[in-house]
């Protein structure tokens, strides 16, 4: 049974950089990740690209799709791959040229979350397909060349947001419409294995997941804004709740940063810093 009192009061919690005014603006975002600069990185509903400097004190625009950027992940040389919903497509930043071009889009309705697999030069990306349409989750591409289709054929209701296991063992997917976070393993032959599901407890709308380096799986919904936490011995505990949706406002992606985890809100115009040290 889930531990249902937060484990961290909502003080916590701070907004790390507040969106409203800033130029660019940072219009309900749904992405989060970090550069290995310390920079944090967020898409927005009008398909900017923003960087957020590491103190939160300034942001910038570094490139844009006109579209609505949902998910984005970094590579390993600091590329970024970002899905869109609008093109329905997914589209990659390069570093160096700091150019913004479609990568993938074969087959894929409802690209949402991409996840970097370097060592066997696969992008990951997972298809949400619509409410009330299960279907193929999970759709795997060439890091190299973007070519690529459906991976996993089971039908998920919903996928979501996705992490890759610590071991890189299979991928961690939240299925929003069930609720709950299933697994799909990895073979040998790199072919996805059956699934399964991990936890069904995530109430109400789970949308995100991040690993933290000891293996513990922090899980965002949507509604209500809160987070979970997964230990690696299998134990859901509430990390945190904003019942007034405020400070974490509906929150879709996160990502970690040290003993900082941050928030994308898809209700709001920032992204929010969780405080995590006192765990």
């Amino acid at each position: 049974m889930t531990h249902l009192t937060p484990l961290l009061d909502i003080s916590a919690a701070r907004v790390f950089i507040d969106g409203v005014f800033t130029n660019p603006r940072i219009a309900h975002p749904e992405g989060v990740a970090i550069h290995a600069d310390g920079s944090v990185w967020c898409g927005t509903e009008t398909g900017d690209l923003l960087r957020i400097a590491p103190d939160g004190s300034t942001v910038e625009r570094m490139a844009g799709t006109d579209g609505f950027l949902l998910g984005i992940a970094f590579d390993p040389a600091g590329h970024l791959f970002a899905c869109d919903l609008k093109h329905a497509a997914i589209f990659r930043f390069d570093a160096a040229s700091r150019r913004m071009e479609k990568f993938a889009a074969s087959g894929i309705r409802v690209p949402n979350y991409p996840v970097v697999d370097a060592a066997r030069g696969h992008l990951y990306v997972s298809d949400s397909r619509g409410n009330g349409n299960p279907g193929p989750g999970v759709f795997r591409y060439d890091l190299a060349t973007g070519e690529g289709g459906v991976w996993s054929t089971a039908p998920m209701d919903f996928a979501n947001g996705m992490a890759m296991a610590p071991d890189g063992s299979g991928l961690y997917v939240v299925e929003s419409d069930v609720p709950c976070v299933s697994f799909v393993p990895i073979g040998a032959d790199g072919a996805a294995g059956p699934v399964s599901r991990v936890t069904g407890e995530v109430a109400v709308v789970p949308d995100g997941l991040a690993f933290a380096p000891d293996g513990t799986l922090y899980i965002s919904c949507y509604e209500p804004s809160r987070i979970y936490r997964l230990s690696p011995s299998g134990r859901l505990e509430l990390l945190i709740e904003d019942r007034m949706a405020t400070t974490i406002a509906h929150p879709t992606n996160i990502a970690l940063k040290g003993d900082r985890l941050y928030t994308a809100n898809l209700g709001r115009w920032h992204i929010t810093e969780i405080d995590l040290s006192s765990l």
